[in-house]
Formats: structure tokens, C-alpha cells, sequence
């Protein structure tokens, strides 16, 4: 199917695709020496964003050792249409395909969007797709998001198909499960955040969908101006703008994660904090990163504008107290605070986020409100990521045609 006048493809989830670290490879006897998953299903539940009545998977091989080998895949409702759930609904078992065959085997590097399968389904709503390898992938680097929230099963043998996987070894990762799209009525359109563990929720509550985008998404959604808005949570936990860390550096996915997206009309860049805090605690350090954060945005707002996408930046919150990141001088707070200048006032984006003044603690700005704070003086709880969704306004998704004569530069 085609995008037509009567629809079009809108991506409805996402996890950004990331390279499985030692710490978060499937345990034993799922991780073996250059062997992951052999005769092994795989069962995870993902949440939409909106709905549609037909959808299409994808699945990532882009950090894997070796090629991929899926030898069936299905989609189902999980049990009481829970995140998380171990079991499916009876009965609501589909087979995947891809390009008319039952198993697929993807190259190392690579992804593959499934055929449409019929398979309505609601928006806000949990999906469970379990995989069965029956070889294995023949290499322990593979492809994962660690920071899922959400519990996954893995148990020995083809059990695809069973209701329950009894027995099963819970994990709370995603494996190479990386998007999900749906066939939608034109005027659909997809949200993309971009961010670090801030955004990929690291304080939220696993199974409980009460990270930032999943409170900014239950908003939109109850306001009809914007009931039609899919957000897609593209964050990886520690990542940065600049340089490689958990994931690649920002720059280096913003084709992948925010251009590639299916119906993409917004971006939400909400990262710099692992930048600022990583550099070294010196005068020229902190400069240089600050320097190279403002031309890193202008470098990602230039290229989404080419796209027609409207880019909105997200100011830095605080992260005074964290032994890690709070320098004694306050270098990297006055990093900080200049790259948040920089961002309110430049102009440079669409619109700007404050998520600095939603987050910190008026009496002391450097830090976090304590009510928000998970302890680390970094992460917020569901309170704090609460207090961030209601600081997004609600008007900068709702669709908008551009004036007349606009061009984006």
C-alpha cells in the first residue's frame, strides 16, 4: 500500500536502536560464546501512539556481529492489555511476514519493515511481538535498547505462539525490536523526541509508561486539537550530542532516528547535559563544548528543516549536587547556563521548551526541585517527568499549515 489521499504511513513507536553492552546481553544460558538467542522465543510488549488498522514492523540489526536470522514472528494483544504481560490474549495471535515469507534473515547493519498486517489497532494501546530464532545470532554484539522500562520474556524453544510463556526468564530490555508504524488518515502526523536518559525515562516506574513522552503523549491525546499526534521516544540513555557513548552521538542518528520516521512534522531535541558533563572541568573545555553543542543544533535544525520538520529545542535541567557532573567552580553549571541562554534566545529554533525552568528548584536553580529528584541530582521521578510533559505546550502540535511564501533555510 501506498501513501495516498486516504492515508499514510505514520511511525507509532520507536526505540532507538543501540549496541547491546556485556551488562545488558540476555542471561545465560540465552548468551553463549558468539551466540545469542539460540532456539529461543523472545516475547516484548511496545505501546502505540495512535492507532491504525493495518501496521508494519521493523526490526534492527544495526549493531549485530553477524546477520540476523528471525524464523517467525508474530504480533498479538498482551493479556488484560498490560505492559509488560508474559501471556497474550488467546486468539489474537497474527504471523509477521516479510515479503510474503513466514522468516527473514537481516544484514549485519541493517533493518527490515515487515508487509502490512492487518491487525487494528487503538491508540495508547500495548502490542506484545514475540520472535522465535531458531539458530540464534551467531555473535554476542547485537542489537538492543537497555533503558526499555518495560519487562521482556525469553525462554527456551519455539513457543511463539503459546498464551504463556511459562517458565520465562523476565529482562527489561527491548531486542531488535526497533519501530512500529501504522496505516493513518492523512492528517496523522509523528512527534520525534530526541534526548538522553532524561527522555528514556531512567526514575519512571518499569511497566508504567509514566516517562515524560508517555505523560506528553496521555496530554495530547485528551485535547482534540491534537488527538491525531503519534510521539516517538528516539532517546538512549547516557548518549550525547557530540561524541559516541551509550548509542551514537546525536548528529550521527538524526537521519535514522529522526528523517527516516515515518510522518515526522515535529522534533523535540531535549540533550547536552551527558556533553557538558563529560568534558573536563576547565575554562577551555567547557568553552569548546559550548561552542560545539550551539553548532551541533544548528546542524540538526538545518537538516530537519530540509525536510519540512519544525525543530524545537528543550533547555539543559539542572544537575547541581551530582557528584559526577557538579564541578566545584561551577564550570559546567555556567556551561549550563549559557547554552540555555543561547537556546531561549537565539531564535535559532522553531520553539523553545523550558524545561530548566519547569524542572529546578526556584530557591536554588542549580538544582533539581527535591520533589522531582530521584536522588542523583540528575534523573527525575514520575513527578518530575509529570512536571516536564505539562511544560510542553500543547499548540506546537497541533497542525499548522506554513504561510504562505515560508521557507525553512
Amino acid at each position: 500500500m501506498r501513501d495516498s489521499v486516504d492515508g499514510h504511513w505514520v511511525s507509532t513507536w520507536a526505540a532507538a536502536p543501540q549496541l547491546a553492552e556485556p551488562e545488558n546481553l540476555p542471561p545465560a544460558p540465552f548468551t553463549r560464546a558468539d551466540l545469542v538467542f539460540p532456539d529461543s522465543t523472545l516475547r516484548q510488549t511496545i505501546r502505540t501512539s495512535v492507532g491504525g488498522q493495518q501496521v508494519r514492523l521493523r526490526l534492527s540489526n544495526a549493531y549485530g556481529g553477524a546477520p540476523l536470522p528471525i524464523t517467525t514472528a508474530f504480533l498479538a494483544l498482551p493479556a488484560g492489555g498490560r505492559a509488560g504481560a508474559r501471556a497474550i490474549e488467546p486468539g489474537s495471535t497474527r504471523p509477521v511476514t516479510f515479503d510474503g515469507r513466514t522468516s527473514v534473515s537481516i544484514p549485519v547493519g541493517a533493518q527490515v519493515v515487515s508487509d502490512p498486517l492487518p491487525f487494528p489497532v487503538a491508540p495508547r494501546a500495548n502490542l506484545t511481538v514475540t520472535l522465535y530464532l531458531a539458530a540464534g545470532q551467531a555473535s554476542t554484539r547485537i542489537t538492543a535498547h537497555p533503558g526499555s522500562r518495560t519487562t521482556s520474556y525469553v525462554v527456551a524453544g519455539d513457543h511463539a505462539q503459546d498464551v504463556d510463556l511459562a517458565g520465562a526468564t523476565p529482562v527489561t530490555h527491548w531486542y531488535y525490536v526497533s519501530g512500529l508504524e501504522v496505516w493513518s488518515e492523512p492528517g496523522t502526523a509523528a512527534a520525534v523526541l530526541v534526548g538522553d536518559s532524561l527522555t528514556d525515562g531512567r526514575g519512571s516506574t518499569t511497566d508504567g509508561h509514566d516517562r515524560w513522552p508517555d505523560r506528553l503523549l496521555d496530554r495530547l491525546h485528551a485535547n482534540p486539537a491534537t488527538a491525531t499526534v503519534a510521539v516517538v521516544n528516539q532517546a538512549a540513555g547516557g548518549n550525547r550530542v557530540l561524541e559516541d557513548g551509550l548509542g551514537p552521538n546525536a548528529l550521527s542518528r538524526i537521519d535514522r532516528d529522526v528523517l527516516a520516521q515515518s510522518g515526522a512534522a515535529w522534533l523535540l531535541v531535549f540533550e547536552g547535559v551527558n556533553d557538558i558533563g563529560t568534558a573536563a572541568a576547565t575554562p577551555q573545555a567547557q568553552k569548546q563544548v559550548a561552542d560545539d553543542l550551539i553548532g551541533a543544533y544548528h546542524q540538526i535544525v538545518r537538516r530537519a528543516h530540509t525536510h519540512g520538520i519544525r525543530v524545537y529545542g528543550g533547555t539543559i535541567t539542572p544537575f547541581g549536587g551530582n557528584p559526577e557532573y557538579d564541578d566545584p567552580a561551577g564550570l559546567r553549571e555556567a556551561t549550563r547556563q549559557a547554552v540555555n541562554e543561547w537556546i531561549r534566545d537565539s531564535g535559532r529554533f522553531d520553539a523553545v521548551v523550558d524545561f530548566d525552568r519547569a524542572a529546578r528548584d526556584p530557591a536554588n536553580p542549580r538544582r533539581l526541585l527535591p520533589g522531582y529528584d530521584t536522588g542523583d541530582h540528575l534523573h527525575l521521578n514520575p513527578t518530575g517527568y509529570q512536571a516536564l510533559a505539562d511544560a510542553v505546550p500543547a499548540r506546537l502540535f497541533e497542525p499548522r499549515p506554513l504561510p504562505a511564501g515560508f521557507r525553512f533555510d
